[in-house]
This record gives C-alpha cells, structure tokens and sequence, in this order.
C-alpha cells in the first residue's frame, strides 16, 4: 500500500509555520485535516509512523496478499464526511457485504442476505416463533437507532457549563428526549444500562439465532453478551449505514488502509501537508496556550491551534505536562478504563475453507463470519478474560476479504481477515510475546472445528496481540476504541466530565480522536466534530 505524499509548503515555502497541526494520521486525524484545510487553514498532519492510516491500514506482508492487519470493515462512517470531503472524486469505493454467515455449532447454519423474506425463511428453518419475532426486532431496534442518532452526529451538551450556549444545548437535548414515544426512550435506557442477553431473550427462543444477533455486542468490548453493558455496544455497532440501509456492512477497495488514502488525498486536495516518519514528542505551551509542537529528532513547528488525533491518555498525559491541566481532569484520565480484550489473526490462503453443509456454494463467504454460536458460547470465552487469561474456545468475527475485493488476494488464493475475542492486554502469570502462537492455535482450532480441513490452506499467519496494537499504532493497552465503551466513558463523559466538546484545558488544544464522542471504529465523527468547534473558536 502506498503512503499519502507531503505536499508543499505553500508560497511562503516556511515549512515550520501552520495555522493548525494535527497530531496523528489515523482517519480521524485525516478527516479534521481535511475540514480544516477545507476552511482554508494551512494545515499540517504529523504521523509518526511510514504510512498514514493509524489502525485503518492495509500491508503486503506476503507477496500479493493484502492484509488489514488492524480494523478491516466500514460501516459507521457519516455519510456527511463522504459529501462535504468529496471522498468518491478521490477514489471513495465501499464494497456491499452481500451476505452474513453464522455456523450453529452442530453442523447447521444461518445464512443472511440482502432479501429480507429469505431471511425470516432462514430463521423459521430454525424457529417459527423466532422468524415472527424477526420484524418486531428489527422495528424496535430501528426506533432506537432514530433516536439516538441526533445525539450521535452532534456534540454532546456540557451539563457543568454556565454559558447561555451550554444551556441552550441542554435545552435541545431535553427537548429531543421530550419529543420520543415512551417506549423507546426505555428501550433506549434498557439497551444503554443492559444486557444483549436481557434485550434479545424478548424476542428470541433459539439459541443459535441469539447467538448471531448478541455478536455485535462484544466487539472490542471487556465484556461478555450477558454483561451490563454489552447492550451499549449492541447499539453503538447498529448505528452505521450503507445507502440508507441501517447496520449495513462495507469492506472498501483495498481494504480499511484503501480507505484511509481516500482521506488522505481528499485532505491534500484541500491544501492539507502530510509528513510521515514525523513523531510528535510534546505539544509546545506559552502562558496556557498551545504555540506548536516538538518532534522527537528535536524539530520545532509553530501553529496557534494543535489537534490531538491519539487517545486521551496520550493525549493529556503525554503531549502535554499534566501540571498544566486540572487535577480533576488529569484523575479522570487515569481512571479511564481501556483494557484491550482484543486481538487479530490474519491468513493467507491456498484456496477457501469448506464447511461442510455448503460444499458446493461459496455465496456465505461474502461478508462475516460469525464464529460464536450460542450467547452461552461467547459468554464462556469472556469468563477467561476475567482472570487474566485467553479464551480456550475463543469468539472470532472473521472475513475472507478477496471474496468481495478479488484484488487483495493471486487468482484461487485468499486471505481471511480474523477478529479475536478475547485476549486480555494483561496476562496473568505471563506475556504476550511468549503466547502469541499459542493464542493464535486456539483460534486457529476453531476455524477447523467448522471448516474441517483449514489448516492445510494456510500459507501464512500473522498474529497480533493487543500489545501489539499498543505498540504499532499507540493505542493505550490496545483498546481498539481508545477507551473502553462504558457508559460512564460516553457522551458528557467521553473522554471526561466537562471535556466532552473536542477543547481542553489549553488554549488552542484541542482532542478528535475517538477517545471523543461518538466513540471508535472507522467513523470520522470526532474528527468532523472538533474541526467544527476549532472553527467556531477562531470565529469568535
């Protein structure tokens, strides 16, 4: 995969003075660059690493086989970045999942497509009652999504803020809340305090059928489907959409990394300069005021406004000195729980696993593979976590991405994108370096528990742990979602009481990285949402 160029420093040819500098590439970073840019900011991205992307990245690292080591799959992305950044004229290409495949565990399976009469008829194979239940689900859920979305595409009110704005905002959101059909607003507060389990066993008899719909709500999660919780993060994945179509899911044209070129050449198309191998060591601060940034090799760079894009921890206890913030937000911060729980193992494939109850089709291998078939199964593969350990049997959220994308793969080979859970950042009597390849069999064991015969395909293995995504792309403890989603870590309180509108502390600082409302995955929103509140900053 190609790395974004630097372009220019513009007609000054001063390529130590900027309106605004971005610490980070990931695709948050990316997109604030873009917007500021867009506003007519000259404005520099710095990223510490050969290639922008942070852990939306795509590597050859066998010849002819892309692999996205990291975040592998578009969903949540807000369709308003697509337009405002002009994303499709820089090469913008979303690949529709066509399909979504749940092994049962006793050889049966459940086959999901884009034909919602087939779909019920898939379940009703399984349960009558479950397949009635189908529509009354997803309508339910539906209401939910509508009425949480305004709180997702906007910032959060400051509830301990006098000034009039922050009291109108308030007002708005009472309003909002005001304005929402009874049961929904306690649907709404059952799915954000709650249980998957407790959710879906209002709507589902059949083991199997629950298992496929509580899998969305562990990803990259310390917690098990039938934790308190884990309703949140059931929620929080059915935000995204494709085309209008709700919870639908996208792999981009060469991959997570394909995507994050996107960005980059859309932010250069606004003037945006991008410098990789660029490590940022500290934000530069005068009298409680941020004035520029300080490279590792020593380098100094001037701007009145700096953007962290990394995750709060690093971005107010390591940037900056924490003496200059206040105690209560430096002691939220080190509160903050992160507690990576996540871990990829990726493949390179001679051919495609067979399961054997589909021998002669290969239509269940155009999207997910959901490998946990029962809550109780997933739950069971939490326990582990619990104590420190690794998951015996543990849940896998897998793709064979050259199914949709036949590019990332040499014609008849294939590479096969997995999502591990769970595999606890901290071991209990050892490390992850001693057990990354025993880690990596247990997943390996399951993929041939359903497709009897996977290890003779495998060509190549690559195995990262969450130590590994701490220290490839800075991710405190290897959360995927740069601080864990609890509801005391969301909303008002993402990343702190009373810092949840993008601004900190110091002046011309500020944060849009997903440690900020709305949160992780591919989403872009805390980087649109800080570039607005920049802006309205350097406004007034």
């Amino acid at each position: 995969m190609t790395t974004a160029s630097s372009t220019t420093a513009g007609p000054s040819g001063d390529r130590s003075t900027y309106d605004a500098i971005v610490v980070g590439g990931g695709h948050n970073g990316l997109v604030n660059a873009g917007y500021l840019a867009k506003a007519g900011l000259r404005t520099l991205v710095l990223e510490r690493r050969g290639l922008v992307g942070g852990a939306a990245i795509t590597e050859e690292l066998v010849p002819g086989f892309s692999f996205t080591t990291f975040s592998y799959a578009l969903s949540l992305l807000r369709p308003q970045i697509i337009a405002e950044l002009d994303l499709v004229q820089h090469g913008f290409m979303p690949l529709m999942m066509p399909s979504s495949f749940h092994p049962t565990g006793d050889g049966d399976y459940l086959l999901f497509g884009d034909d919602h009469g087939q779909n019920i008829q898939e379940i009703r194979r399984h349960s009558p009652r479950d397949a009635d239940s189908y529509d009354r689900y997803h309508h339910d859920l539906d209401r939910v999504v509508q009425a949480v979305r305004p709180l997702f595409d906007n910032p959060p009110p400051n509830l301990f803020g006098k000034d009039p704005q922050d009291q109108a905002d308030v007002g708005w959101l009472l309003d909002h809340l005001g304005g929402i059909e009874q049961k929904v607003v306690h649907d709404v507060v059952r799915l954000l305090t709650g249980s998957a389990s407790d959710w879906l066993e209002d709507y589902f008899v059949h083991e199997a059928v629950k298992g496929y719909h509580a899998s969305s709500s562990v990803i990259g999660s310390k917690v098990g489907p039938m934790s308190p919780g884990s309703g949140l993060v059931l929620l929080f994945h059915k935000m995204g959409e494709h085309d209008g179509h709700l919870g639908s899911w996208a792999f981009h044209k060469g991959g997570n990394g394909g995507f994050t070129q996107v960005l980059a050449r859309a932010a250069e198309s606004f003037g945006a300069e991008i410098r990789v191998d660029a490590p940022v060591s500290s934000v530069l601060t005068h009298e409680g005021r941020a004035v520029g940034v300080a490279l590792e090799d020593g380098t100094e760079l001037r701007a009145p406004v700096v953007v962290s894009a990394l995750d709060p921890r690093r971005t107010f206890l390591e940037l900056v000195n924490p003496r200059e913030l206040p105690a209560d937000l430096v002691d939220n911060i080190e509160r903050m729980k992160f507690r990576g729980v996540s871990a990829k193992v990726n493949f390179a494939l001679d051919g495609l696993p067979v399961f054997p109850a589909l021998r002669d089709t290969t239509d269940h291998y155009g999207g997910f593979l959901n490998l946990g078939p029962t809550i109780e199964y997933v739950e069971r593969a939490f326990d582990a976590s619990k104590y420190g350990w690794y998951s015996e049997r543990p849940y896998i959220d897998a793709s064979i991405q050259s199914m949709v994308d036949p590019d990332m793969a040499p014609p008849g080979k294939h590479v096969m994108s997995c999502f591990v859970q769970y595999a606890p950042y901290e071991l209990k009597g050892s490390d992850w370096d001693t057990e990354r390849e025993p880690f990596a069999d247990k997943a390996q064991a399951v993929l041939e528990s359903h497709f009897p015969g996977f290890g003779d395909l495998v060509l190549h293995r690559e195995v990262v742990t969450p130590l590994d995504i701490e220290r490839v792309t800075g991710l405190t403890e290897g959360n995927i979602f740069a601080g864990e989603f609890l509801a005391p870590q969301m909303y008002f309180f993402r990343p702190a009481p009373g810092w949840s509108q993008y601004a900190t502390p110091i002046d011309g600082y500020y944060q849009c990285g997903s440690g900020t409302h709305p949160g992780g995955c591919v989403i872009g929103a805390p980087g649109k949402l800080a570039s607005q509140r920049i802006l309205r900053d350097l406004r007034e």
